[in-house]
């Protein structure tokens, strides 16, 4: 498998990007990797490290999209950045099979919807992270800020798209999807979820109805299927909340005297193990569903690590096929509309 690598995106960019494929490499003999960027700066990275030269390449982009830019023009005027070269390569060359970014979000979904196109069916593409929940396993989050307005449709293709994507990683063989909603009754939600319910009750999918906010790390549901205003809102109120329950606790540890600091000392291993689970990072990053090859974007604060995990999890998702399942899953919409 090959993965495209924009390494040129991305707040740590391109010393950890570099970092994060070589480390890829070291852990799977079966991947090749492209790294797209200004060759000479990216070589002299290479330089110092050690990996298997056969299985990278690089792709002189000399070119860079910031997070300032109009992601639409950039996309049409930066033609020569890491960005939009390596998506035109994996539209067009056979032997790419997926594309890692950790640069601006908005450039890479509208760069992968110009330059890719989307999957037959298909009305708006998704960006779906993987949040982990309280029973130890993930939750599809879809969609989580591609697209603020929807309609029902686009909520019934989220849910298509999300079980495609759930099978691919191996959460479950037979996806349960949700909606997102303010009450677990079906009387509950705005006109859009009341409407996009019926759909989703007969679309053959396991649909287990409502999810309120507070349920979606429960373990519960498999796939979580919103509009992207929502769904942003419900990802970053659950990374703060958590971010934040981290900061008070310290904070009381550091105020609690010589006997909290020793319990912490005692627990440290299982506050770092917590810590470790609750960041989805972990689990690479957001595909960007609905289009014709796989697409992740990373966290734009991605490290090396973090980097090293979306190359493997786009790869994962190749090597299962997301998007034939999804192009198969799509077919089930003709008889719902």
């Amino acid at each position: 498998m090959r993965v495209l690598v924009d390494a040129f995106g991305g707040d740590f960019a391109p010393a950890e990007i570099v970092a994060g494929a070589v480390e890829a490499l070291k852990a799977d003999k079966n991947l090749s990797v492209t790294l797209y960027g200004e060759d000479e700066t990216i070589e002299s990275l290479l330089s110092k490290h050690s990996y298997d030269k056969s299985r990278l390449s690089v792709v002189h982009a000399p070119e860079v999209i910031t997070n300032e830019e109009s992601p639409t023009m950039a996309v049409k005027i930066k033609k020569n950045s890491s960005l939009v070269k390596a998506l035109e390569d994996l539209s067009s060359d056979p032997t790419a099979d997926a594309f890692v970014s950790a640069g601006s979000t908005g450039a890479v979904l509208t760069g992968a919807f110009m330059r890719v196109g989307r999957i037959s069916g298909v009305s708006r593409p998704a960006l779906a992270p993987l949040l982990p929940t309280v029973k130890g396993g993930q939750v599809v989050l879809c969609d989580c800020g591609a697209n603020v307005d929807c309609k029902p449709i686009n909520l019934l293709h989220f849910g298509y798209m999300g079980a495609a994507f759930a099978k691919a990683m191996a959460i479950s063989d037979n996806p349960r999807v949700g909606l997102l909603s303010n009450g677990a009754e079906e009387t509950k939600g705005n006109q859009l979820n009341k409407e996009a319910i019926e759909y989703l009750k007969n679309s053959g999918l396991n649909f287990v109805g409502n999810c309120e906010a507070r349920d979606l790390l429960s373990g519960d549901f498999d796939v979580v299927v919103c509009d992207g205003f929502n769904g942003n809102i419900a990802l970053k109120s659950a990374e703060g909340t958590a971010n934040a329950i981290f900061t008070l606790l310290k904070e009381e540890i550091n105020n609690g005297g010589a006997r909290a600091k020793l319990g912490a000392l005692m627990l440290y291993p299982a506050l770092k193990k917590l810590k470790k689970r609750m960041d989805y990072n972990e689990n690479g990053g957001a595909c960007f569903l609905g289009v014709n090859k796989v697409v992740v974007k990373a966290h734009g604060a991605s490290k090396a690590k973090s980097i090293s995990a979306a190359i493997m999890q786009a790869k994962t998702l190749a090597e299962r096929e997301v998007i034939k399942n999804i192009a198969e899953y799509m077919e089930q919409a003709k008889d719902i509309i």
